[in-house]
């Protein structure tokens, strides 16, 4: 299932759990914890969610069922929060939450392709009606434009041998190759340090393949926008 426990969840009710009402737009709804959390504190908050995972837009319709009309959920890529607001008549929000990364729920399922820990496919998208995968990424860029996005999208300091790596071992069939790759290009002291050595890989690969940072300054500027005065 998609119980996604909600990280901060006390923190983001300190914001919006309390206050006006009005309609709140949770750009990132996964399977609806916030957002239940956020109507159950407030019951004159309405709330609008968007999510481009059609298993998490599931499992937040469930989720959230309870709370009727005051829920309008979306298949959308949070970049679409304008269009999908006007689609909707929302003209202004009380707030907002953008709860970026990936969820629990994506990371158990191998078959989605995010996890380094289990062997699955080269996919990541969080849209899966997207044509680019992660297989598109590691095995048809360029290696210097491979080591540009493990540096630009994760700060990844050894973005370029593991790039030269990757490319060397072509075709990478699966996410359990692609890990064991980065832990070989990675140098040994650095790989006893801070987690899982292909972490940052595959936050970079993600992001890549989902347009996350393309997408968030716009819908971020596009959120302050339509914020009633004072929310």
């Amino acid at each position: 299932g998609f119980h996604h426990l909600p990280v901060m969840c006390d923190e983001v009710l300190e914001v919006l759990g309390s206050g006006p009402s009005g309609i709140v737009l949770d750009a990132t709804v996964g399977g609806g914890g916030h957002a239940a959390a956020i109507l159950a504190a407030n019951p004159d908050m309405s709330l609008l969610g968007l999510d481009c995972d059609d298993v998490a837009l599931t499992a937040a319709a469930k989720r959230l069922e309870q709370f009727g009309d005051r829920v309008v959920l979306h298949r959308s890529a949070f970049g679409d929060l304008a269009g999908v607001m006007d689609a909707v008549g929302v003209e202004r929000i009380s707030g907002f939450l953008f709860d970026l990364g990936v969820s629990s729920p994506q990371l158990d399922h191998a078959e989605r392709g995010f996890s380094y820990r289990e062997a699955g496919p080269l996919d990541m998208r969080m849209d899966r009606r997207q044509r680019l995968t992660a297989a598109e990424v590691v095995n048809g860029y360029e290696e210097a434009e491979l080591a540009r996005i493990l540096h630009r999208h994760a700060d990844e300091r050894h973005a370029r041998r593991i790039a030269r790596t990757v490319v060397a071992a072509r075709p990478v069939a699966d996410t359990a190759r692609l890990a064991d790759l980065v832990r070989e290009a990675i140098p040994a002291p650095a790989r006893r340090r801070g987690g899982h050595p292909a972490k940052r890989t595959f936050q970079a690969i993600r992001i890549e393949v989902n347009g996350e940072l393309d997408q968030l300054a716009g819908a971020l500027d596009e959120a302050v926008r339509r914020l009633v005065p004072g929310g």
